[in-house]
């Protein structure tokens, strides 16, 4: 602990990581300050209490995990930067199709300049669609009899998408500010800062139930316990990585000798991130999604039970829907024939394979090995959280008990500490994992 304590006093007397630490904090201050703003021409109050009264089971309530409670506020920063991150994706996507895309990824400086621009296009494009959806939403909720906008009408919903779509871009812009000039992927802590703004939200609840007799203090107890160690296995899947060595022929130039070194490519164990979840569960939401359309009608009623969020129906869809949509993305974000060329190219192999298609097999071989695993446990972390529910856990905390929400949050944390760990390191001061075993340490 003393050695912790350490390393975080070593953080402020660095000038420069001092500076990006208050910078990056302001800015996310702002960002929660926006999610509490309402767009204009809505009954603020009116919502706050049809919000506290919905539930969270729907494909709004998965949107509104990511914006930190701004969806449902109707706040300026609602859609938060989410318009972004599926507008990166459909890049990504047509980057794996279309051999345009295919090329910019390959051009360098250039070629990413392009697809931050075309990315901000279809983000704009997003926004528009996404605040026109809301707009309507709004328009057409109520709450005991009385509408959440008083005067609808086409005006509403024009400055509503301004709005909305100024409160994207805002954000984004903020986004690639503490990119450059904080700590940390900009866009990832603003997602980490709204999910995390639920937590305090969580342990009051938690604690409520204790001092009220609905739990006793070693049940409590317990489940804090089993929290730790589920967060303990986020992180050491998340931080679990295949080396593959490759060896570089030695060329002489001149006087200097180069390559005849041996490097390592790190696969990791869950290469597709947090990506499978979001996908499966926004197409789990879906039918719930709809009978909030169809409140009368019994036929989607009961459907909607067999897609209730702890029923096993639910939870063993969800799970293989997750290892599907794991090796899908998996097979997007890394190709192993990419790898092979441009190891070919630099003069590089693997110790015991040929160069080209076999080096190319024997990796996609490993990687398929080592996503099953990974997929398997992202399936289970996922549909913990149900678990948690039947087990008493108040709903607020069960989110961190697996899910979106704590690989994200684990996710952006461990990244974060790596930078901060580099910036302590390039300046000779010990970082915070020089007594871990996390495998993220500069210089192990």
């Amino acid at each position: 602990m003393s050695t912790l304590n350490e390393s975080f006093r070593n953080v402020f007397k660095i000038t420069e990581l001092r500076q990006r630490i208050i910078y990056t904090a302001a800015i996310l201050v702002v960002v929660r300050i926006g999610a509490h703003i309402s767009i204009p021409g809505v009954d603020a109050v009116l919502i706050a209490e049809a919000a506290r009264q919905a539930s969270s089971n729907t494909l709004f309530g998965l949107y509104d995990l990511f914006v930190g409670g701004a969806f449902s506020h109707a706040a300026v920063f609602a859609l938060g930067v989410m318009p972004y991150i599926s507008a990166s994706i459909v890049i990504q996507m047509l980057g794996a199709v279309f051999p345009y895309f295919q090329r910019l990824t390959k051009e360098g400086e250039e070629g990413r300049k392009k697809i931050t621009q075309y990315t901000r296009y279809g983000t704009v494009i997003i926004s528009l669609l996404q605040a026109f959806g809301m707009s309507v939403q709004l328009q057409s909720q109520t709450y005991q009899g009385i509408p959440f906008v008083p005067l609808q009408g086409a005006g509403f919903m024009i400055s509503t998408m301004i709005v909305l779509t100024a409160g994207t871009m805002f954000m984004m812009w903020l986004g690639e500010q503490i990119t450059e000039r904080g700590i940390g992927n900009g866009i990832s802590l603003i997602i980490f800062i709204g999910i995390i703004a639920r937590f305090p939200i969580a342990v009051l609840n938690e604690y409520q139930m204790v001092m009220s007799g609905t739990r006793s203090l070693i049940i409590e107890i317990i489940v804090l316990i089993v929290l730790v160690f589920v967060i303990a296995g986020v992180v050491m899947v998340t931080q679990g990585t295949r080396r593959i060595p490759v060896q570089y022929a030695k060329r002489v130039v001149g006087r200097k000798v180069y390559g005849g070194v041996t490097q390592y490519i790190p696969m990791r164990v869950n290469t597709a991130g947090v990506m499978p979840i979001i996908f499966a569960q926004a197409i789990m939401f879906i039918p719930q999604t709809i009978l909030t359309f169809f409140p009368e009608s019994e036929f989607m009623e009961s459907m909607a039970e067999y897609f209730q969020y702890t029923s096993i129906t639910y939870s063993v869809i969800y799970g293989v829907m997750i290892i599907l949509f794991t090796y899908f993305y998996t097979a997007i974000a890394f190709n192993p024939k990419d790898v092979a060329d441009n190891m070919q190219k630099q003069g590089g192999f693997i110790p015991g394979i040929r160069p080209g298609k076999h080096t190319s097999d024997f990796i996609d071989n490993i990687l398929t090995k080592i996503t099953l695993p990974g997929s398997i446990f992202l399936a289970i972390i996922a549909i913990f959280p149900a678990f948690a529910s039947r087990f008493g856990v108040s709903g607020e905390m069960a989110q961190f008990f697996g899910g979106t929400s704590l690989l994200i949050v684990v996710g952006v944390a461990l990244d974060t500490l790596q930078q901060m760990e580099s910036h302590l390191l390039m300046r000779h001061y010990d970082g915070f994992m020089k007594s871990g075993k996390i495998k993220g340490r500069i210089g192990r």
